[in-house]
């Protein structure tokens, strides 16, 4: 970028009105209202003018009455990451940070884009994709026999599409079972069990600023032995080493994996893959999030300071390549 560019860049950042979206009405609103309170602090404090705004029926009629420059949305789990959401704002002309449409569908669908990674050459743990129709169906005794004698213990159970490990169980024995698909079934329509890997339990974030780069990878230590929703979001619950204590092939190979995630199902701006390194160094790949928190005890967060990044400067960056990005599909 010439010196030039860069100088209009950060005037129409500082000129811009930008809507920082949060809350709505999914199982993680709590989690998303503090999302948007402390990136809304964030970008207020470079001097921005920035209005927090939950969702509700008259969203639509307050972005058309008075469009802001820019949309940053910071909804979690299926309102503000399957797609939808950027639809409707793609509908009403406004631009806004983060993947389009049919990425955030791509991504959301955690069996979908187990999938495509997979087929992209990364590893993850052998999985099946099961909707509760079919045990109404088949008879849940037998399928859950089946799904044993597939993959084994322990597994992990978790809905197909949600985030904030919501619904998510680990089975070590027989026994748990049913109780984790009914925990499972009250988030989603369609579990997803995984055969449990053992090892490190890593989170790198992807910034594409334009190009997609690896931040460092932070280690996941929950003092429960499970990173479940009150370890992520309880003060103190996780110990979160920044970097990584990985070996140098490890912390590469965790790098390579999240940018090939991101590239693979094509998003835009910033992602953060969940993954796990084994004992042989190997990283499997788990899921990707395309709406990542930004609380006290996210995981972005850490790794943007850990690479001598502030939280405001880089959503500021990535409202201004949005409203660029606009600007010269206006023009063509």
């Amino acid at each position: 970028m010439t010196q030039a560019a860069a100088t209009d860049q950060a005037t129409s950042t500082a000129a811009a009105r930008i809507v920082v979206l949060a809350g709505g009405l999914s199982h993680e609103r709590d989690v998303s209202l503090q999302s948007g309170r402390r990136v809304g602090e964030a970008l207020r404090r470079r001097g921005l003018d920035v209005q927090v705004l939950d969702v509700g029926v008259g969203l639509l009629d307050t972005l058309r009455n008075d469009p802001p420059d820019c949309v940053l949305p910071l909804l979690h789990g299926e309102t503000g990451e399957n797609g939808a959401l950027r639809e409707v704002l793609g509908l009403v002309g406004v631009p806004y940070v983060g993947s389009d449409p049919q990425a955030c569908r791509l991504a959301f669908d955690k069996p979908v884009a187990k999938s495509l990674i997979a087929r992209a050459g990364v590893r993850t743990p052998p999985w099946l994709a099961l909707p509760a129709e079919t045990f109404r169906e088949l008879g849940a005794a037998a399928i859950m026999a089946a799904v044993l004698t597939r993959l084994g213990l322990p597994l992990v159970v978790k809905p197909a599409r949600g985030g904030s490990a919501l619904g998510c169980s680990v089975v070590r024995t027989e026994e748990e079972l049913p109780a984790a698909m009914v925990a499972c079934f009250a988030y989603d329509a369609v579990a997803l069990v995984e055969r449990m890997v053992a090892g490190t339990e890593v989170a790198v974030t992807v910034l594409a600023d334009p190009e997609p780069r690896a931040l460092p990878p932070v280690e996941i230590r929950p003092d429960s032995g499970v990173y479940d929703y009150a370890a992520r979001y309880t003060a103190g619950a996780t110990e979160f080493v920044v970097p990584a204590e990985l070996s140098p092939t490890a912390a590469a190979a965790c790098a390579e994996v999240a940018v090939t995630a991101h590239s693979t199902l094509g998003l835009r701006h910033l992602s953060r893959s969940d993954l796990l390194v084994d004992t042989d160094d190997h990283v499997w790949f788990l899921e990707v999030n395309v709406a990542p928190g930004m609380t006290e005890t996210s995981l972005v967060p850490l790794a943007l300071d850990a690479a001598g990044l502030d939280v405001g400067a880089v959503h500021a960056g990535l409202a201004d390549d949005a409203i660029l990005s606009a600007d010269e599909s206006l023009s063509q």
